[in-house]
């Protein structure tokens, strides 16, 4: 055996060692559970009094479930220093998770279904009207204990309070963290942001000597570094500064300032030694305990009852982006079994989520999204076992725990575009080989939306293009593209209408649709592998080069690289391989073939992209991280001749304002047909293209 793989199990066998021994040892918990329940704000009527459907009306719960874990009980063990966890007087480590509930006031009229929503970066949640008019239940619960951004406690957000490692004499655990700045200029200090929140963990000392702020002047999209000039420690703070209060400041372990300010040509890196580790791997307990309490109790330990307690027959967790994430960890990690061995999913509906969060990690970051030296693609990304021969890891799967526990959930799973090009998708299908296909599982449904971007447009047809989109992250820029409007909105209509017969009723929805490398739609990231026409304003070879990939990061030997989990003690890692990716081919237009139907994506008004360009800045010219552009039609050939378009123009391919209805009325006919559009949606659509501009008369020849 090879001393990398050597390596990589040695942590792997510390934590089965770990569990063996839980096994043997441990004993029943005393009910470990959410113990207590405190409504904080009730608002009944909801909605402004509105009645939806056989439902009437509805109310919304606000409050904190107060629960504790039994750290030797072998479903919680896995998470990351908990027997570091401060315990009180039964052994039992105590969290404290927000929830909001949104239910029929009565609940004689409920369907019986209670969605449970992952929140984004703390963002609170509710259910939507369509869900309400079937009576369903909604629950948002807290999962993200880091105390960043909008996961501050607070009333209007959801957040999770967790303790915080120490060591057995008491001692803080430390250990590295690195935090980047990009686009600085100027005097003004800048504090580290992970994606949109800033970095929650704060140096042990403020003494410059003690860490380390490097520069890039370049990065490339496979993780090639051109380094900079690295800051002196007496040339650098850790300090707050502005132009009337200049280096070095007022000391802020918050904020770097630097001596004769940021250079906007340069990337910031900065690695420093932290303490105050969260234990973030809690969040998964804490998000299945609170729905395992609402689906199962009668009610808490001090007799409150459960608002919705004997009304939940199923229970389907659905997340987006980041929450998406967080689901696809939880799942793999087997948090679907709650402690007294019940099954709490029956579907789980992970949304252009192409990874897993880095929550179960010592000073975990669980905002990033995917950039240069964030983890989170680490392990399997498929849902059964599949060799990893190029990471040199076991063929595992994420389905592997719930199978041994019987607890799967039936699971829906819809990306678009930008997962692929932005967001390391393409191992989900292939592997990291990248040469055969990977099986999808019979509790799994997959649904590719092509040619869309993170989350899909805004829709609509409109001959007028939208505003260039700002690239996702701190100060990444803007495209140089318009955004893309092709929408995930009817589909995700369609999507939920079938997932709820399929859990409900055992209804099979419509087989999973996505690109394959057997029916050669998953092709090589190239121009020429995809097919991509050579359209005037499309920079040099694009999209040749505009794919992020799937680092093999080293993270030290005391890493979990199956799981994503343990401790990382390499900052900034080694990048040890650069995973094989691929992309969905193209149409003459540039837009991609082998997903779902879309009515835009079928009734096209330009090429419609996954991927867009930074148009200024440090990443000037690159990959617009997980953005979507769009480049529009000419209206008539004369222009397009004009121009060199290799693509029809609107009037060659619809004729008139009636030929592009006409062409969104057999487009929707067949997304309907499908299974993928809801009639209701359809004759929506196509009312809205009639009263659009697309070769109106009164449209203007020029844009």
């Amino acid at each position: 055996m090879s001393r990398r793989i050597v390596q990589r199990l040695h942590y792997s066998a510390w934590v089965a060692l770990a569990l063996v021994a839980s096994f043997v040892l441990w004993t029943p918990p005393a009910e470990a559970r959410v113990k207590k329940i405190v409504v904080d704000k009730k608002v009944s009527p909801a909605f402004d009094g509105m009645s939806f459907g056989a439902a009437g009306q509805y109310e919304t719960l606000a409050g904190r479930a107060f629960g504790e874990l039994d750290p030797r009980d072998p479903r919680n063990a896995l998470i990351t220093d908990i027997r570091l966890a401060p315990k009180n007087a039964k052994g039992m480590v105590e969290y404290v998770a927000s929830f909001y509930l949104v239910k029929p006031i009565d609940m004689s009229k409920s369907s019986h279904l209670m969605w449970q929503g992952v929140p984004n970066r703390g963002g609170r949640l509710t259910i939507v009207p369509a869900e309400r008019n079937s009576g369903d239940i909604g629950l948002s619960s807290g999962w993200q204990g880091d105390n960043s951004g909008r996961t501050v406690p607070a009333d209007d957000n959801e957040w999770l309070t967790v303790p915080i490692a120490k060591n057995p004499d008491g001692s803080p655990v430390t250990g590295l963290v690195l935090g980047r700045i990009v686009n600085a200029s100027g005097v003004d200090s800048r504090p580290m942001i992970i994606n949109a929140n800033p970095v929650p963990y704060k140096p042990i000392s403020l003494d410059t000597t003690k860490a380390t702020l490097t520069t890039h002047l370049a990065e490339t999209i496979d993780g090639k570094i051109t380094e900079g000039p690295a800051i002196p420690s007496s040339d650098w703070a850790w300090a707050k500064c502005t132009a009337t209060n200049p280096f070095p400041g007022t000391p802020d372990p918050t904020q770097i300032c630097v001596k004769n300010g940021f250079d906007p040509k340069l990337l910031y890196q900065v690695v420093f030694t932290s303490q105050d580790a969260y234990i973030l791997g809690i969040g998964f307990a804490a998000f299945r305990d609170a729905a395992s309490f609402f689906k199962y109790a009668e009610k808490d330990d001090e007799g409150t009852p459960n608002p919705v307690g004997g009304h939940v027959s199923w229970v389907i967790s659905r997340g987006q982006s980041q929450s998406g994430n967080y689901l696809r960890a939880l799942i793999h990690l087997g948090f679907t079994q709650d402690e007294n061995n019940r099954k709490v999913y029956d579907g789980a509906w992970p949304i252009i989520a192409a990874k897993r969060v880095t929550l179960n990690t010592r000073f975990a970051l669980p905002d990033g999204a995917g950039k240069l030296y964030e983890a989170g693609p680490e392990g399997p990304q498929w849902w059964e076992p599949w060799p990893d021969p190029v990471r040199g890891l076991p063929a595992k799967g994420m389905l592997d725990r719930c199978t041994a526990s019987k607890t799967c959930p039936k699971i829906f799973e819809h990306f678009g575009a930008a997962e692929m090009w932005g967001l390391t998708l393409s191992p989900t299908f292939v592997g990291t080989t990248a040469d055969k296909d990977i099986p999808v599982p019979s509790n799994v449904r997959r649904y590719y939306i092509p040619s869309t971007q993170h989350g899909g447009g805004q829709g609509g047809f409109s001959v007028t293009p939208l505003n260039a989109p700002m690239c996702p992250g701190p100060n990444f820029g803007v495209g140089m593209f318009p955004a893309n409007p092709v929408p995930h909105t009817e589909t995700v209509n369609a999507l939920r209408f079938h997932f709820r017969n399929w859990v409900m009723k055992d209804t099979p929805p419509p087989p999973s649709v996505y690109p394959t490398l057997a029916n050669r739609n998953l092709v090589d990231p190239t121009k020429e592998g995809v097919g991509f026409p050579s359209i005037p304003g499309v920079p040099g070879n694009a999209p040749t080069g505009f794919m992020s990939p799937v680092f093999d990061y080293d993270w030290g030997p005391d890493f979990n690289y199956v799981d994503g989990s343990g401790v990382r003690t390499k900052m900034p890692p080694a990048i040890k391989h650069v995973i094989k990716m691929k992309a969905p081919r193209v149409d003459a237009d540039g837009n991609e073939i082998g997903g779902v139907p879309v009515v835009l994506r079928d009734a096209p008004l330009g090429s419609y992209l996954g991927w867009n360009v930074v148009a200024e800045g440090f990443h000037k010219g690159k990959l617009c991280n997980y953005a979507g552009g769009m480049i529009p039609f000419a209206r008539t050939k004369a222009e397009r001749d004009a121009n060199g378009d290799p693509r029809l123009s609107l009037e060659e391919r619809y004729k008139n304002h009636d030929g592009y209805v006409a062409t969104v009325r057999t487009a929707a006919t067949k997304a309907v047909s499908a299974g993928f559009l809801l009639q209701a949606d359809a004759d929506r659509l196509i009312a809205a293209a009639a009263t659009s501009n697309v070769l109106a008369q009164s449209t203007s020849s020029s844009r």
